[in-house]
C-alpha cells in the first residue's frame, strides 16, 4: 500500500471515520482503534515475519523498560532501609549492576537485529560469501530503523529514569507501531507523543482541513516533483556515472538529486504528519526549510530534525561527557588554547555522530565517506570560528545584512552539494572524478546535448518536463513564506470559502498535470522507506 495511492486514501478515510465514531460513544477506547489500524497497516505493507519482528522489538524494549523502572524503585527503597553511607553505596552499586545488565542486554539485542538486517548481507558481499548460505533471506523490514530508534529512546529514558515508562504493553505497542510514523518517521519521543495517542479526540473540521492541506503539500512534493525527477537522476547516476562523466552532467545530477531527495523525504513526512493531524495528533517536526540554512551545522538542525535530536541526546551528549572526553578537553585547553580545548571534544563527538549517520544510511563506503565529510566540515567550522569572526571584523561585513545571508545560504547549499557527490555515486573514486571534472572537464557540448546522449530527454531538453518547474516555484514560495514566519495553512484557511475552493481546485490541477509526467509509473516508493 503506497502512501500516494487510492488504497491508502480509503484505508485512512475508513480509520478516521471509525476513530471518531468510537470517540463519540466510547472515547477511552479510541486508542484501541489506532492500535488495530496500525497493526493492520503494517501487516498489509509488510509481511508476517516483519510484523513479528516489530512485536519482538516492542516486547523486548517494553519489558526491559518496566524492569529498569522496578529496579530503580527497589534501589531507592533498599537505600532508605540501609544503615550508614557505605551500606547505601553498596546497595546502589548492586542495583546499578543489575540495571546495566538489563539495559545492555536489551540494547545489544535490538542493535544486533538492526545490524543484521542492514549490514549482514553487505558484509557477506565484501568477504565473497554466498548470501543464501548465511542469510535468513528476509528483506529489510519497512521502517525498521525508525521504530527501533523510537523504542531505544524509550528504553534509554527509562534507564536514566527520565519518566515512568508505559506499563501497559498494548499502549506501548501503539506508540511503537503508530502507522503514520512507521514507514519513514519521524522518530517520536514517548513523553511528547504518548499522551496524545491515549487522549480522547473529537472530530474538528479545522484540524481535519489543516491535515488535508499538509497532505496536499506532501503530494505536491512527492508526485509532482520527486517522482518526475526520478528519470533524470537515474540516468545520471545509473547510466552516465563513471570516471569520464562530464562535469556539467555530474553537477546537474547532484543539484537535481538534492531537489528530488528533499521533496521525496519531506513530502512523505508531510503526508504522514498530515494524516496524523486528522486524528488530532501532532508528531515531532522533521524539516524546517533546510535549504535556507546559513551553515552546514544549521542545515543538519533543520534536515531530518528528529534523527538529529535523537543522535544529539543519545549519542553526542553521552560521548561529550565521558571521562576520556573530559580529560582530552583539559589536555587540549592546556596545550592548544581555551577555544580549541573547549571545542575539540565536541568536534570529535560530532565526527563520530556523523560517521554513525553515514553508516545508518548504508554500510557501503561511499555512505561512510559522506558522513565523515559532513562531520569534518562541521568540526572545522566550529574550530575556525575565531578566525571567521576575525575575517568578518577586518572586512567590516555585516552578518545581519540580506546580502551576506543570501551569500551564506548559497555557500551552504554548495557545501551540501559537495557532500551529495559521495551520496549519489556508489564508488568514492567516481565521486572524486566527478568533482574533478566539474573544474577540468565540464563538457564542450550543451547540457541539453549531453542529456540527450545519455537518454535523459523525458519531457524536455532539461531532462524533466517543464511543469515540474512550476511546482518547484510554488514550493519555493511556500517555503519562503514559512521562513518569514507566515503559517501558510492558517493563511489559506482564513480565506473565504469560494476563494479556498478555487485555490484547492487550481492546486489539484497543477499536481495532476505535473504527476502525468511521473516517471515511476505512479509508484516510486519513498527513499527512506527501507531504513
Amino acid at each position: 500500500m503506497e502512501l500516494v495511492s487510492l488504497k491508502f486514501v480509503l484505508f485512512l478515510a475508513s480509520l478516521v471515520c471509525v476513530y471518531y465514531v468510537v470517540g463519540r460513544f466510547a472515547p477511552k477506547y479510541q486508542w484501541c482503534v489506532l492500535l488495530a489500524g496500525s497493526l493492520a497497516f503494517y501487516a498489509i505493507v509488510g509481511s508476517p515475519p516483519t510484523l513479528l519482528l516489530l512485536l519482538l522489538i516492542a516486547g523486548v524494549t517494553w519489558g526491559a523498560s518496566v524492569k529498569l523502572a522496578d529496579l530503580h524503585a527497589e534501589d531507592k527503597a533498599a537505600r532508605k532501609q540501609a544503615k550508614g553511607r557505605d551500606a547505601k553505596k553498596e546497595v546502589h552499586r548492586a542495583y546499578t549492576r543489575k540495571r546495566r545488565i538489563v539495559f545492555y542486554a536489551a540494547l545489544v539485542l535490538c542493535l544486533g537485529v538492526l545490524c543484521y538486517f542492514k549490514y549482514w548481507n553487505v558484509l557477506l558481499y565484501y568477504v565473497g560469501a554466498a548470501q543464501t548460505t548465511f542469510s535468513l533471506g528476509i528483506l529489510l523490514p519497512l521502517g525498521l530503523s525508525f521504530y527501533l530508534f523510537q523504542s531505544l529512546g524509550h528504553l534509554i529514558d527509562a534507564y536514566n529514569a527520565k519518566y515512568e515508562p508505559q506499563r501497559n504493553f498494548a499502549r506501548y505497542l501503539l506508540f511503537v507501531s503508530y502507522f503514520p510514523q512507521i514507514i519513514q518517521g519521524p522518530i517520536n519521543r514517548y513523553d511528547q507523543l504518548g499522551e496524545q495517542l491515549f487522549a480522547a479526540h473529537h472530530a474538528n473540521g479545522y484540524h481535519i482541513e489543516r491535515g488535508l492541506l499538509r497532505m496536499g503539500l506532501g503530494l505536491l512534493k512527492k508526485a509532482a516533483i520527486a517522482n518526475v525527477l526520478a528519470n533524470a537522476v537515474s540516468t545520471v547516476f545509473n547510466t552516465a556515472a563513471g570516471p569520464n562523466i562530464p562535469g556539467s552532467l555530474a553537477l546537474y545530477g547532484v543539484i537535481v538529486y538534492s531537489i528530488q531527495m528533499y521533496t521525496d523525504f519531506s513530502g512523505g513526512i508531510d503526508i504522514v504528519e498530515g494524516a496524523s493531524e486528522l486524528f488530532g495528533i501532532e508528531m515531532a517536526p522533521n524539516f524546517r526549510q533546510p535549504y535556507f540554512s546559513t551553515s552546514l551545522a544549521e542545515f543538519w538542525r533543520r534536515w531530518h530534525m528528529s534523527l538529529g535530536a535523537w543522535m544529539r541526546d543519545y549519542v553526542f551528549y553521552p560521548l561529550a561527557v565521558t571521562s576520556p572526553s573530559r580529560r582530552f578537553g583539559k589536555w587540549a585547553r592546556k596545550h592548544l588554547g581555551k577555544h580549541v580545548g573547549r571545542t575539540l571534544p565536541a568536534c570529535a563527538a560530532n565526527i563520530i555522530v556523523f560517521f554513525l549517520v553515514g553508516l545508518w544510511h548504508g554500510a557501503e563506503f561511499h555512505f561512510i565517506a559522506w558522513g565523515l565529510y559532513n562531520g569534518i566540515v562541521v568540526a572545522l567550522s566550529d574550530l575556525c570560528t575565531p578566525l571567521f569572526d576575525r575575517l568578518v571584523s577586518i572586512t567590516h561585513v555585516r552578518r545581519e545584512s540580506v546580502g551576506f545571508r543570501l551569500f551564506s545560504i548559497v555557500r551552504t547549499f554548495g557545501i551540501v552539494c559537495i557532500g551529495r557527490f559521495f551520496d549519489c555515486f556508489s564508488h568514492v573514486g567516481d565521486a572524486f572524478f566527478a568533482m574533478r571534472n566539474v573544474f577540468t572537464n565540464f563538457g564542450t557540448s550543451s547540457l541539453a546535448d549531453t542529456l540527450t546522449t545519455y537518454g535523459a530527454t523525458y519531457g524536455s531538453k532539461l531532462g524533466f518536463p517543464r511543469p515540474v518547474i512550476v511546482a518547484c516555484v510554488i514550493l519555493l514560495g511556500i517555503d519562503i513564506a514559512y521562513e518569514l514566519g507566515v503559517d501558510v495553512r492558517t493563511t489559506v484557511m482564513g480565506w473565504k470559502l469560494p476563494v479556498r475552493v478555487a485555490f484547492y481546485t487550481a492546486f489539484i490541477f497543477i499536481v495532476g498535470l505535473a504527476s502525468t509526467f511521473d516517471t515511476t509509473g505512479g509508484g516510486g516508493g519513498f527513499l527512506y522507506a527501507n531504513f
